[in-house]
């Protein structure tokens, strides 16, 4: 599913997001929102969330089966 749509994301959704530092090398951090970090509707380079564990990345995937 997509990342770039804030409407896509929920609270507790497990996602897979890109850090600031992992940006060049595209390593994904699995992880569930714990809070949303983008005000906009969308973003292209996907929205910034926090994750549970205090992570804060762009998601760049949505894991099914939540």
């Amino acid at each position: 599913m997509d990342g770039t749509k804030r409407s896509n994301i929920k609270i507790g959704s497990k996602v897979r997001v890109v850090q600031k530092q992992d940006q060049r090398t595209g390593k994904l951090t699995e992880g569930e929102v714990m809070r949303i970090l983008t005000n906009s509707a969308t973003h292209h380079h996907g929205i910034k969330v926090m994750l549970e564990d205090g992570i804060v990345g762009r998601v760049k995937e949505i894991v099914r089966g939540d």
